[in-house]
């Protein structure tokens, strides 16, 4: 199992820790997201954006399968300056959460862009936004039609789009058709089953992804919106089993299962 979803919360390194309670549950991994931007909902302290890049370096250095994304306003006026520093940097990814701007926003297109042409990833929030202030308006799907525009781009929609779960099918839907038909520059929609959803929701929602007919099987995601500094091994246990519980009502093989807790991540992040 690789978890797409866990968050740094401190400006602390506990690599070796993270690594040893994924193992308590048979991962192997898990995309690591960096401090948020010092604009964030009053979040973090004041640190650079170099210093939010070394942290999330450190926290992820020399172990394989622990995936730097760095937390990314693409509104800021310095965001094409940190897009070009984190790619020199080695990291993995951007993870971007819209708390004041909608994607559409021209700044952001340009930085998302620039992203695609890196050849880098960016993981979104979407769905209902718990940041105590009105911002979930941002991260409803249907506003994230606008990267069909971005050629290339490789983007995750978190959390399922909860509560607009119908929502972000019909917008997989048409990405997809898009990149059925141009396979070769069209941005490509991989979708984050991070809850999210709440439990009495997720077996429905796992499996109208399964069933609805698209080819989603090589783009969802296993993650948790676990804590890098002190991971729950034993709630994200819970989360793994039931998953696969329901993947296994569903009639799912071991290489459709593979795909969803690890395969496809690994995919996401490397692009291949």
């Amino acid at each position: 199992m690789i978890d797409c979803h866990v968050h740094t919360h401190e400006n602390v390194n506990h690599k070796n820790e993270l690594l040893e309670r994924l193992s308590v549950i048979g991962a192997k991994g898990a995309i690591v997201i960096s401090l948020p931007p010092d604009n964030f909902y009053n979040f973090t302290p004041d640190y650079t954006f170099q210093e939010r890049i070394e942290h999330i370096k450190k926290c992820c250095d020399g172990a394989q399968y622990l995936f730097p994304f760095f937390w990314l306003d693409p509104t800021s006026a310095d965001a094409e300056e940190q897009v070009e520093m984190c790619c020199n940097q080695d990291i993995k990814g951007f993870k971007v959460i819209c708390d004041h701007f909608y994607p559409s926003n021209k700044r952001a297109m340009q930085t998302f862009r620039l992203i695609a042409g890196k050849g880098k990833p960016v993981l979104f929030h979407s769905g209902i936004l718990w940041d105590g202030k009105v911002s979930s308006k941002y991260n409803r799907p249907v506003e994230f039609e606008c990267l069909l525009e971005v050629p290339g781009l490789r983007f995750a929609m978190a959390h399922i789009s909860w509560p607009w779960c119908d929502e972000l099918l019909a917008m997989y839907g048409k990405f997809q058709r898009q990149k059925s038909m141009y396979p070769d520059t069209a941005s490509e929609m991989f979708i984050d089953t991070t809850p999210g959803t709440p439990p009495v929701y997720r077996a429905a929602e796992l499996s109208k992804l399964y069933s609805i007919g698209y080819d989603l099987e090589n783009n969802l995601m296993f993650g948790t919106d676990g804590n890098a500094d002190d991971y729950c091994s034993e709630w994200s246990e819970k989360l793994m089993q039931s998953d696969k519980d329901i993947l296994r009502s569903l009639d799912l093989d071991d290489e459709k299962t593979d795909k969803y807790f690890s395969k496809n991540t690994e995919r996401f992040v490397h692009g291949c």
